[in-house]
């Protein structure tokens, strides 16, 4: 009776945990009731087709594919272009406008297939893929058309070579954007502006990221995708792109750290200049395109004066490492451009020790398991104090009956009672439920290290080309010999059948002597296949692994304690007997 309880406990707070955890973000974190409309829209269709999302991003439709590669061959092909060439990023600038509009990262392919190429982060204005940043002024309230030509001083922009961008406004205002870029993924642009003219001048340097959410990735309850930035050192994930598209515009509340967009794996994000307080907004522009901007106040420069101010263009990666190191270097709260949420306390040490032994051992699947064995060790314990107060609970079981039987009409007395009696011997009747309540932290951490973090991304195990992606050898197509891929719902993997059935021997080594737990525990294990498939394989290896640990945990648990099988088999064996004694 008493292991029923336990299980009605761990499995209540356990669906707490997993159907509470949206209602607790939306009663806590709100969206915005209402935002004024102030920006203007392009006209657009007015039904749209729906664009497919994906868990990592990227075009879906094959006709936007095949168009995105025409106008990148068309666009890339102007001869005004600064070529980017650094050990990280390569790609070039539109000299018409200074448009940062074509960058890629040499570390990540595109896919798992060899033959895809580097990731492209930024696609000109125009193309289906569309992504690109910008930095100007405004000058006596006019912005410095897009059609500008600027003129470079040098060929090729990398970390040791800074090039410098010039544009004439033709009333004695020169303009400049210095560019440089470090050994990640920062580019720093110094604006510059020097009034030659005999009269004074108001500039307002700005920064733009503009982007399509086409090719944006899924907006999980675990991970934020569209616009992010930190204001007045709080991380702002808000708004999504369908509160920008139905507001219009929205300003984020206090003085911007950094903004942008971002998704699961990749960030494109302006930093400010240092004690700076740019206005920051979030633009919707039509046609499922939006836009970050960043403009500085108004300044005044004197005739013969010059001015500049610095802004920074993060264009990469979320690796987590690179993201601390720029926090720790004075931009506030950028690591958590990874939505890590209230456990990353929790779950950057995971990721830490992860990729130590990845770094250790050369291979992630195995990294996981040497992980789960690890942290099942750091439990065993907690599990063997578990073990022994169940042992400690089977044997005062005559008592507890007793004290039922003496106290049957009067239930606050022989709680009362009870409680005295585990008292007098030393026993925790919850302590049993302990190692179960502590893997639910744990299995939440390790769930979002693998969706969230880059590191995990493309990994490879055996048959699995990326760990951070769902098993993609499912039983329907005959575990990847047939070349279809079946509905989510039905994609049951390798994996998840060895996680159904090492769940079920788990329950058949521990003997239920209620029938209904019984049941659910023999019921269980197969639910959990159909719900736990479409997670990313490092998870439901970690599981697997976890489960097989239990296993041999078990077994010499059991051995420690042998009163606690055979107590349990003695109490099914009564109740078999009663309930033939019944029925005859």
């Amino acid at each position: 009776m008493e292991n029923s309880r336990n299980f009605v406990l761990v499995l209540t707070l356990s669906l707490a945990v997993l159907i509470g955890w949206q209602w607790a973000m939306d009663h806590f974190y709100p969206q915005p009731d209402e935002v004024p409309v102030t920006a203007e829209k392009v006209d657009t269709p007015a039904e749209q087709a729906a664009v497919k999302h994906t868990r990592t991003g990227g075009l879906t439709d094959p006709a936007a594919i095949a168009q995105e590669e025409a106008d990148l061959e068309t666009a890339l092909a102007t001869p005004e272009r600064l070529k980017i060439d650094s050990d990280r990023v390569a790609g070039s600038i539109a000299l018409q406008g200074a448009m940062v509009d074509d960058i890629v990262l040499k570390d990540y392919d595109a896919s798992t297939d060899d033959a895809s190429g580097p990731v492209r982060l930024f696609s000109p204005r125009g193309t289906p893929a569309q992504q690109y940043s910008q930095f100007g002024f405004l000058v006596n309230g006019q912005k410095v058309s897009d059609d500008a030509l600027w003129t470079a001083d040098g060929g090729v922009l990398s970390q040791d070579n800074p090039v410098t961008l010039t544009h004439q406004t033709g009333d004695g205002v020169e303009l400049q954007l210095v560019y440089s870029i470090d050994d990640n993924y920062m580019i720093t642009v110094d604006q510059r502006v020097a009034n030659r003219s005999g009269a004074p001048v108001v500039v307002q340097p700005y920064g733009l990221v503009g982007r399509t959410s086409d090719t944006a990735s899924e907006s999980l309850w675990i991970a934020h995708s569209g616009p992010v930035g930190t204001f007045s050192g709080s991380a702002n994930y808000d708004y999504d792109y369908d509160d920008v598209e139905e507001a219009g515009r929205v300003s984020p509340e206090g003085t911007t750290d950094w903004v942008g967009f971002t998704d699961i794996y990749w960030l494109a994000a302006m930093v400010p200049d240092a004690g700076a307080a740019p206005e920051a907004t979030f633009r919707s522009l039509g046609g499922n395109t939006y836009r970050a901007d960043m403009i500085y106040d108004p300044v005044t420069v004197p005739a013969g004066r010059a001015y500049t101010t610095t802004s920074r263009l993060f264009a990469g990666a979320k690796e987590s490492g690179v993201l601390d190191a720029y926090q720790d270097a004075g931009i506030p709260q950028f690591g958590l451009a990874i939505s890590w949420g209230w456990f990353r306390w929790f779950e950057k040490p995971f990721l830490w020790l992860l990729t130590h032994i990845f770094e250790i051992v050369g291979n992630f699947g195995v990294a996981i398991m040497i992980l789960t064995l690890l942290v099942r060790g750091l439990m065993f314990p907690v599990a063997q104090k578990g073990f022994a107060s169940m042992a400690s609970m089977k044997a005062i079981q005559p008592k507890m009956k007793a004290l039922q039987e003496r106290h049957k009409d009067d239930r606050v007395k022989q709680q009362q009672e009870m409680q005295k009696l585990f008292k007098q011997e030393g026993v925790n009747p919850l302590s049993g439920c302990l190692p179960m309540l502590l893997q639910i932290p744990i299995f939440f951490a390790l769930y979002k290290v693998l969706v969230l973090a880059i590191e995990m991304r493309h990994r490879e195990f055996l048959w699995i080309k990326d760990l951070s992606a769902p098993d993609p050898a499912t039983i329907l197509n005959l575990f990847g010999l047939l070349p279809f891929t079946p509905p989510s719902f039905l994609a049951i993997g390798i994996l998840a059948v060895l996680l159904g059935f090492t769940m079920w021997l788990t329950f058949r080594l521990n003997p239920q002597t209620d029938p209904v737990q019984a049941q659910v525990f023999n019921i269980m294990p197969w639910i959990l296949m159909f719900i736990m498939a479409p997670f990313a394989a490092g998870l439901l290896l970690y599981w697997v692994t976890s489960n097989v640990l239990t296993l041999a945990q078990q077994k010499y648990l059991y051995s420690k304690h042998p009163q606690l099988r055979a107590a349990a088999e003695q109490e099914k064996a009564e109740k078999a007997a009663a309930a033939a004694k019944a029925k005859g």
